[in-house]
């Protein structure tokens, strides 16, 4: 089968509302290379990541990359993903060059694309991130692997916001814990609350297809028994509490249901909202406090930020 792989140049900023607008084209996938990550110093406390290779990113800004079906509808597709990247530039988004390419690959390359960008990934403490088709043997007793399929579409997991997102989860999470997932995407941060050992976890996301990748990895991990996933637009009509509440969206959609989460998170309950770029921590920050949270940590990785509020008892 023959691939289109579409190549958008934009900016570090982008990156997450590109790729969403990618998945929800039909890409099965993205591939993002970033320049950044050739001269940046790894935290080498959880271990080394993977070897990079300089003629494999740009010079500046970043690429990002993501395969379609070549077919007659691709024009269509390209020109609507034009538009809606065009169209965050309303959200005031810096998108750099903004310079979209498309080749044709064929599948065996495709396939072999995905697989020299994505190992087994320790993240944590506890949690490392192993491809399906790695083999990896856990380097401590109380190591917890996520497997992921970064062909099920939603990334590899290694975003710098979903890894704030589990490290505040595994300081967050106890035994017996309630969670919520908001905008669950590959299910990643739900798969690691039900391996922290939460009693039921309730993901959600209005994506259908986020829908069934989120229960497609549930199944893989072996948490479907405390993993229930959901079509659901944020928290409208969610009925019944929880100890947490977490959150990997854009800033611009975290502020608007900050009230909802508020009314739904138990007395000395947890929100954890991650997908905030520097730039909107203020933002975020004021939405939180003024629905009554209480700002417990603010956590920093590259150019984003994760938040960990409380809830009084």
């Amino acid at each position: 089968m023959k691939w289109s792989e579409i190549c958008i140049h934009t900016t570090n900023e982008a990156i997450e509302p590109i790729s969403n607008i990618l998945h929800e084209a039909g890409a099965s996938g993205v591939v993002i290379e970033d320049p950044t990550d050739l001269v940046k110093e790894y935290d080498t406390t959880f271990g080394e990541i993977y070897q990079l290779n300089s003629e494999d990113y740009p010079d500046d800004g970043v690429i990002v990359k993501a395969y379609l079906p070549l077919n007659s509808f691709l024009p269509e597709t390209v020109d609507g993903i034009k538009e809606s990247i065009n169209g965050l530039l309303s959200y005031n988004f810096d998108l750099g060059l903004n310079k979209v390419t498309i080749s044709e690959v064929h599948e065996e390359e495709w396939a072999t694309a995905w697989k020299k960008y994505y190992h087994p990934v320790k993240i944590s403490q506890r949690f490392t991130i192993v491809p399906t088709w790695e083999d990896y043997e856990p380097v401590s007793t109380d190591e917890l692997i996520i497997e992921l399929d970064p062909g099920m579409a939603f990334g590899t997991g290694t975003h710098p916001t979903t890894v704030m997102s589990l490290q505040a989860l595994e300081a967050t999470v106890q035994k017996g814990d309630t969670v919520i997932d908001v905008g669950t995407g590959s299910g990643v941060l739900s798969i690691g609350a039900a391996l922290l050992e939460a009693s039921h976890v309730r993901a959600y996301d209005l994506d259908e297809v986020a829908v069934k990748s989120a229960r497609e990895n549930i199944e893989l991990n072996s948490v479907n028994e405390v993993v229930t996933v959901g079509q659901n637009n944020l928290l409208n009509g969610v009925e019944g509490q929880a100890d947490i509440i977490v959150a990997n969206i854009l800033a611009e959609i975290i502020v608007r249901f900050v009230d909802d989460a508020y009314k739904l998170v138990k007395n000395g309950g947890t929100f954890i909202t991650s997908g905030i770029i520097m730039t909107k921590k203020e933002e975020v920050k004021e939405a939180l406090t003024k629905a009554g949270f209480l700002i417990e940590e603010v956590m920093v990785m590259e150019d984003w930020v994760a938040i960990i509020a409380k809830k009084e008892q």
